[in-house]
This record gives structure tokens, C-alpha cells and sequence, in this order.
């Protein structure tokens, strides 16, 4: 006998779900019991005939634990006793093989989207359900490029599921499904009715929840309680690391101060290929460290270069800055980054800058909360107006990233910052201090290498 007893707001799920709508969005607060609906209703798809579905979540390996090892048979062994025994899955690919009423079998992925091989696994399939499981987390570039391959042929009809514990107002989620707004275009949607939503919070959901866990939602902080209890999208600024407000308050409005020392900062992209035609950029940015302990942006160079472009773009800029070092990540590049800035040293008559190596062993998110802070405390200021930089800038917020492709010059700039500002920009650093990295230009270069030729 099954033991599912589904909440009043399940059932409206369901129905939910029954619409012609393709895309369907399930948000709110914490344990309202959002996960369950959309996997029983997957289960219940997969069951119906032999097809092929994706849940997805942005890590792996949270897809796989918090899905594959707890809700999915969770899900089964509840609604339909005796059926997880008649079902194979694979723990190599992580694929759930479910009897079918057509006497077929049907297939549940589970797949993450942070591994250019695990994507690869998703282009190479064709589906007829998609779930995004807390889809906050995933870009909407991801999400476009896995819903090419909602293409099954089966008699269900396609569809896209979502669910999240709402992020703020800018995000893609809010303006897709709550706007009804195209979020490349931000015109009207061409078809409304195909984006529908629903909230579920704990509250709908309190007969399988204990009274301490929602007490303990009670007691969260305003901006924590109203996404976590009450399923509130936030006021699109209240969770961004930056708002064009507080950028615009960190303009320097007066002539060039003296400059102690001078970066050109570089985050390569992680694309292949032709520039016209991939999606990242080569994030340059210049900045400064004052005589007065400001540092300043002084220039975006950045855009969609290839290798011996963005090479001679840096040397150009610290040529004419007669800057200090080149700062450069070297996660994607490794060796090739400094190669690339030497040849082009080598082809502008120039001897190879001082070059420093970074590398992310963080998020992005938190490598730049200690640079927005630093903002926070007109620390860092913008030289001029830098559109694209500071649009990307007010994507970022605590849940990631919001904006369309990569935040490549919003993580140049981090890099930069925190090479000036070392100690503030350590995680757990303990109290603010003044920066420990305040070196003259000639002791820079006994540090990072010898006298640049003019």
C-alpha cells in the first residue's frame, strides 16, 4: 500500500503539471516538499512509457547525493512499494532504469553541469523531461543549452521542470517566470502561458516537517527567513555583491593621485576555438594602488580576443601605463598564459613584464565578497565609467552569478584587487589592516624580475 499522502499544495502541483504549459517552475521555501512532487511526477512519466529523462543540478556530485542516494528512492519506495526492487541503477553513469507500462524500459540521468564531459553526456541524448533542480545555482546559458535536447519522440509531450529557494529579482528565473519576459531580449515572452509557477513553502508542508526546524526558520535573519520560510524572490539588489548605486558613489571624479604601484590583471577564457563565435572573454583590466592606499580602475581592455590579440593588448597597456606587473590566472592556460604574454613581448621589441601567477582554489562568489567589502568601504574606485565591467559587477551575488556567459572582467578586477590588497582579501583574515603589498616600482621589480627595456 502506497504511503504517499500528498499536501493540498502537491496536488495543485500535479495539476500544475497536467497543463499544456511546457515549462513549469516550482519555488519557494525550504522543505515544502518541491523535490518530491517533481520527481514522483518524472517517476510517474517514466512509468507511463519507454522514455528518457535528466535531472540535473549545477555540481554533480550534489545531484547524485541529495537525488540519486536520497529522494529518488525515497520517492519510489513511498508512492509504489515493491517497485524500487524492480529497478537498475547504474552507480557508474548514474542512470535509474525504470519498467515501463509498454513493457519497455525508461531511463532517469542524473547528470551535473559543471564538467565539459558530463555536458557532453546531455548533448549526446535526447529527452523527454528535463528537471533543474535548485536552478538558482545554474546559469541560463546552462539551462538554453540542455533544452536542445528535450527532442524525445515518446507519447508524452516535452517538458521542462524547475524548482528553487527564490534568489533576487534579477535573476534570470524571476524575469522568465514571474515577468514572463525573454531574458536574452527582455521583450514580452512570444508565449506566456507556456512559463507557468507555483509557490510551496514549509508552511504547506508542516504535517512532515518537526516544529524545531520550523522554529529555526522563524529565527532566521530577515533576508535568510524570507527566502528560506516565506519563498520571496528578494528586491533584485538585496542579495548582489554590487549595485550600480554603490559603484557610482566609488567614482573618482578627480585628476590621476601618485601611484605606488601599477597592475595590468588578465583572466583568460576558458573557451576554444574561433573569438567571433565563443561566448567568453579575455578579462584585462588595469588598475593601481595610490600613494594614498586607494586602488583605482583606470582601464577595461577586455573582449573577445585570441591568443596573440590579448597578448599584445597587454604588453600594449603596460607599456603605456609603465606599470609594474602582469597578474594572470593560470587555471585554464597554465603555461600557455605566460607564453603568450612573452611572444608578445618578444614581437614589440619589449623585454617579458614581471608576471605573477594566480590561481582560483575558491568561487567565484567567494573571491570577490572580500572585493565587494573593500568597495563597501570606498576602498576601490572606478576611473571613469566602465559599462560592461559594472553591469557584469551587479550580477554578481551571493547565490553566483546572474548574468549571461562568464563574468570574465568582473574576475580580472578581483584579481587585481586582491593582488593589491593581499591581506584584506584573505578569507577569515581577521581584522582589516593596511595592504602588506605597498612596494615601489623598483623594488617590485628586484621581486618580480629586471629592468624593463624602453
Amino acid at each position: 500500500m502506497s504511503g504517499y499522502k500528498p499536501t493540498l499544495s502537491q496536488l495543485r502541483a500535479g495539476n500544475l503539471f497536467a497543463s499544456d504549459a511546457r515549462h513549469i517552475l516550482l519555488y519557494g521555501g525550504s522543505r515544502s516538499g518541491k523535490t518530491f512532487e517533481i520527481v514522483r511526477t518524472i517517476v510517474l512519466r517514466a512509468m507511463g512509457c519507454e522514455s528518457r529523462h535528466a535531472i540535473l543540478r549545477f555540481r554533480f556530485n550534489h545531484v547524485k547525493s541529495s537525488i540519486g542516494l536520497d529522494t529518488l528512492p525515497k520517492v519510489i519506495k513511498t508512492c509504489w512499494p515493491g517497485l524500487w526492487e524492480q529497478c537498475t541503477l547504474d552507480q557508474t553513469n548514474w542512470v535509474l532504469k525504470v519498467p515501463a507500462m509498454d513493457g519497455g524500459v525508461s531511463e532517469i540521468w542524473l547528470l551535473g553541469l559543471d564538467d565539459k564531459d558530463r555536458t557532453e553526456k546531455i548533448l549526446g541524448q535526447e529527452f523527454s523531461t528535463m528537471y533543474f533542480n535548485e536552478c538558482s545555482q545554474i546559469t541560463f546559458s546552462s539551462v538554453e543549452t540542455a533544452l536542445t535536447r528535450l527532442a524525445q519522440k515518446t507519447k508524452l509531450r516535452n517538458k521542462a521542470y524547475y524548482d528553487c529557494n527564490p534568489p533576487g529579482q534579477n535573476h534570470w528565473l524571476y524575469k522568465q517566470f514571474i515577468q514572463k519576459r525573454d531574458v536574452a531580449s527582455n521583450k514580452p515572452l512570444r508565449n506566456p502561458d507556456n512559463y507557468v509557477s507555483m509557490m510551496i513553502n514549509p508552511a504547506d508542508n508542516e504535517a512532515n516537517l518537526d516544529a524545531d526546524y520550523l522554529q529555526s526558520l522563524e529565527d532566521m535573519s530577515v533576508a535568510k527567513r524570507k527566502r528560506f520560510k516565506d519563498g520571496l524572490f528578494s528586491a533584485a539588489n538585496d542579495n548582489a555583491l554590487w549595485t550600480i548605486e554603490g559603484i557610482e558613489q566609488c567614482r573618482r571624479t578627480e585628476a590621476d593621485p601618485a601611484f605606488k604601484r601599477i597592475l595590468i590583471s588578465v583572466d583568460p577564457s576558458g573557451c576554444n576555438g574561433d573569438p567571433d563565435s565563443r561566448s567568453d572573454e579575455i578579462g584585462i583590466i588595469v588598475g593601481a594602488l595610490t600613494e594614498d592606499g586607494y586602488c583605482d580602475i583606470l582601464e577595461d581592455l577586455s573582449g573577445k580576443h585570441g591568443p596573440t590579440a590579448w597578448g599584445a593588448i597587454v604588453i600594449d597597456a603596460f607599456e603605456r601605463y609603465e606599470a609594474d606587473c602582469v597578474v594572470a590566472e593560470v587555471n585554464f592556460g597554465g603555461a600557455m598564459v605566460e607564453a603568450v604574454i612573452r611572444a608578445a613581448a618578444l614581437a614589440a621589441g619589449v623585454q617579458m613584464p614581471p608576471f605573477k601567477e594566480v590561481r582560483a582554489s575558491r568561487g567565484k562568489v567567494a573571491r570577490a565578497e572580500p572585493v565587494a567589502a573593500l568597495y563597501d568601504q570606498g576602498k576601490v574606485r572606478h576611473a571613469g565609467g566602465f559599462s560592461v565591467l559594472e553591469n557584469q559587477m551587479c550580477g554578481m551575488t551571493t547565490g553566483g552569478y546572474t548574468g549571461e556567459k562568464s563574468p570574465d572582467r568582473v574576475d580580472a578586477m578581483v584579481w587585481l584587487v586582491s593582488s593589491i590588497f593581499t591581506a584584506m582579501t584573505k578569507v577569515n583574515s581577521g581584522p582589516q589592516r593596511a595592504p602588506t603589498i605597498n612596494l615601489g616600482r623598483s623594488e617590485v621589480r628586484k621581486v618580480y624580475g629586471g629592468q624593463r627595456r624602453r
